[in-house]
């Protein structure tokens, strides 16, 4: 079959079919996941299982296979088709076109797909490099394309196997796909070590928070060191200690319980946050908290801006825009621009780089937002504050997260969600002015946002380098 190339191939480079190269071996035949009446269900999903994968779950060049959901082994081997492993090149091709991962290593000996997701199984790794393909997959060239093809805008936008199979696949020597496969490694290994960077700081900041707002064992490690040390004394001589010995046992057991916590806080800081916490519990609706602190309703401690509808405010031809922010873009971390809307809707309604984010509908997510400026859907809260810093109000509604899923998932609805009434019945515990302007928490928050901008570079500087390695426009040296 001949194509039209916006651009000359370099000599040795050949175009096929995705049909001709199943027939040369090279490819097996690419398959999606169930369609119809044995199309596993949002009622099938179970906690744990095999990995059952939407396009929703691809991002960053790979699987979420920690947030996605699960159907039962029992049920995957009733399925015809769809089982991915490693190493296959996903492609979306339904609703959400375009997006591409490759199926990271991991302990499952398969995952199930979505009618949404076609896998690519290269069988002749002297032919055909996977992460070329993937990065083919990427290039303006195809995406444009597959776009066409797929009615892409269209709510009913798909392209089944048969499309699919007549798709042109440029093929440059295996040598430059090589190349383009250590550029692509390269790049990918980065970023893998950029959201461990991320997971740990996450850990931390999450074990921080824990220990001192929600179990207070800084608190809770003074009164017990004053409880042994009457104890010590009254066994020994009868006696009671002076204040200053009271005083300067509870700092060494709050500083033990705060280091604990984060092993990251300088020996200096911990002297001065150890007398920040209190040395009694007092009693509160919440039961006891420390003293001098109080309980507030989360939707007192932040402001939850709901999205718009923006398909209302679709813009006129020429007129200024901006991308879409849902749940989709939300859990990938991107804004694919596949849906804009007009610049100038209200301010509050615009998500910037380091905005939280909280999808309070289907998905319940809650994240830092650092793809760019978006606009924000509705289903989607933008959560911000005048009285409290960011790490405070980000935490208490992570803390709060697990109780609303539940709360949505027990919802007889195709979209669970929560209502406003459960933020005011989300408690939080309101710590002192002088811990709230702490910065050991923000610090660990702004390193995530400065780690996760740069992997917001890092793949925009692939998803162009790469689509030019493989189009011969731009060459390798040496």
């Amino acid at each position: 079959m001949t194509f039209d190339l916006p651009f000359e191939l370099p000599t040795g480079w050949h175009v096929y079919t995705v049909e001709e190269l199943v027939k040369e071996n090279i490819l097996e035949k690419p398959l999606d996941g169930n369609h119809g009446g044995i199309h596993p269900k949002s009622s099938d999903y179970v906690d744990s299982g095999i990995p059952f994968v939407m396009a929703s779950d691809m991002a960053n060049g790979s699987v979420d296979l920690n947030s996605c959901k699960f159907i039962s082994a029992e049920q995957a081997s009733t399925l015809r088709k769809g089982f991915s492993k490693s190493g296959d090149v996903l492609l979306s091709h339904k609703a959400t076109i375009g997006r591409t991962a490759i199926v990271q290593e991991n302990q499952y000996d398969f995952i199930m797909l979505t009618p949404q997701v076609t896998y690519y199984r290269v069988t002749n790794r002297d032919k055909l490099s996977n992460q070329y393909l993937k990065a083919y997959f990427d290039s303006n060239f195809f995406q444009t394309m597959l776009g066409l093809w797929a009615g892409a805008g269209s709510t009913r936008a798909y392209l089944g196997i048969t499309g699919q199979l007549k798709l042109p696949i440029i093929l440059p020597p295996i040598e430059i796909q090589n190349k383009i496969e250590k550029q692509a490694l390269a790049f990918n290994a980065k970023l893998e070590t950029n959201r461990q960077i991320n997971q740990t700081l996450e850990e931390i900041a999450q074990a921080i928070f824990k220990s001192w707002f929600v179990d207070f064992e800084p608190v809770k490690a003074k009164i017990a060191a004053h409880g042994a040390l009457i104890a010590e004394y009254q066994t020994q001589s009868g006696k009671a200690p002076s204040p200053q010995e009271i005083a300067e046992v509870e700092k060494q057991a709050a500083i033990a319980a705060i280091a604990g916590a984060g092993d990251i806080i300088p020996t200096a800081q911990l002297q001065t946050l150890a007398d920040l916490f209190p040395n009694q519990l007092v009693e509160s609706e919440l039961g006891e908290i420390p003293e001098g602190w109080h309980v507030k309703a989360l939707d007192e401690v932040a402001h939850y801006q709901n999205g718009l509808a923006l398909q209302k405010f679709r813009p006129e031809k020429g007129e200024e825009f901006l991308p879409v922010l849902k749940i989709a873009q939300l859990k990938a971390g991107v804004a694919d621009g596949k849906e804009v809307a007009k610049a100038n809707i209200k301010k509050e309604c615009i998500v910037d780089n380091g905005d939280v984010i909280f999808s309070w509908s289907g998905s319940l997510v809650v994240d830092i937002w650092c793809g760019g400026r978006v606009a924000l859907n509705q289903h989607l809260f933008k959560v911000t504050s005048q009285e409290y810093p960011k790490w405070f109000y980000l935490k208490w509604t992570k803390h709060h997260l697990e109780e609303f899923q539940q709360i949505a998932k027990d919802k007889a609805v195709t979209m669970g969600h929560i209502k406003r009434s459960h933020l005011t019945e989300a408690k939080c515990v309101i710590p002192s002015d002088e811990l709230l302007q702490c910065d050991v928490i923000e610090s660990i928050v702004n390193k995530q946002v400065e780690c996760r901008l740069e992997s917001v570079t890092l793949s925009e500087l692939r998803e162009v380098l790469l689509p030019e390695l493989l189009s011969g426009r731009v060459t390798f040296q040496g």
